[in-house]
């Protein structure tokens, strides 16, 4: 179904591999350390374990939320966050995300809904000095089940004052796509991160761009 602009009041940033190019490094790295033998693709390979690893319901695509272990899983990872010797210093955003945010801001109320636990995604915005730009912020743990399940995007949207429908969902995977229309949401998906362009159609994407950059010139005509 193509974008309706119109419809649109507020939007919703997932963080890795959308606003966030850091975990590209990362990939990078387990790109060289997979064996060739066993991986006939290894930059895919090592492009879909990282983003398991940041993000557990991009892997198990919600399996904890069924059996009622999501909390403990988030929980999991935030203390695995919390208490890791070495926390990553280096951080990367993907090119355009800050003049993005700043031309929307203003215009739309806008929330973050990530994944990943609240530690890592608050030290990651606050190192480009993005928090202020954001209405709202949903973790790991903000909601009682987190994407691939609506309920991220239906809090967001509560916190925001709008319909959940109003909202548009901007992510680069298949877990971003579900959980946008599952909310009744529409959905961008962005190929500056980990998902494939096929598979986001398939999840539901309402419209694919190269970058999330891009999400801009959505308005470049279009007056409020």
């Amino acid at each position: 179904m193509p974008l309706d602009l119109s419809k649109i009041r507020a939007l919703c940033f997932d963080v890795d591999g959308t606003l966030s190019d850091t975990d590209d490094l990362y990939a990078q790295k387990v790109t060289r350390l997979l064996p060739r033998f066993l991986f006939r693709d290894p930059a895919r390979a090592a492009r879909r374990l990282v983003m398991w690893i940041e993000s557990p319901g991009n892997a198990l695509m919600g399996l904890p939320d069924r059996f009622g272990l999501d909390d403990e899983l988030a929980a999991l990872v935030n203390w695995m966050y919390r208490h890791r010797k070495k926390r990553w210093k280096q951080y990367l955003l993907v090119p355009g995300v800050d003049a993005l945010l700043a031309s929307l801001h203003g215009r739309f109320p806008m929330a973050v809904v990530s994944a990943r636990d609240e530690g890592g995604t608050r030290a990651f915005l606050d190192h480009f000095n993005l928090t202020r730009y954001f209405d709202v912020i949903v973790t790991a743990l903000t909601a009682e089940h987190t994407k691939p399940y609506p309920d991220p995007i239906l809090y967001a949207a509560q916190k925001m004052g709008v319909a959940p429908e109003s909202c548009l969902m901007i992510g680069d995977t298949t877990v971003d796509m579900r959980a946008g229309k599952s909310a009744g949401a529409q959905t961008v998906g962005v190929l500056c991160g980990f998902g494939e362009e096929e598979e986001l159609k398939r999840s539901g994407a309402d419209l694919i761009l190269k970058s999330t950059a891009e999400v801009g010139k959505l308005w470049a005509t279009t007056s409020r």
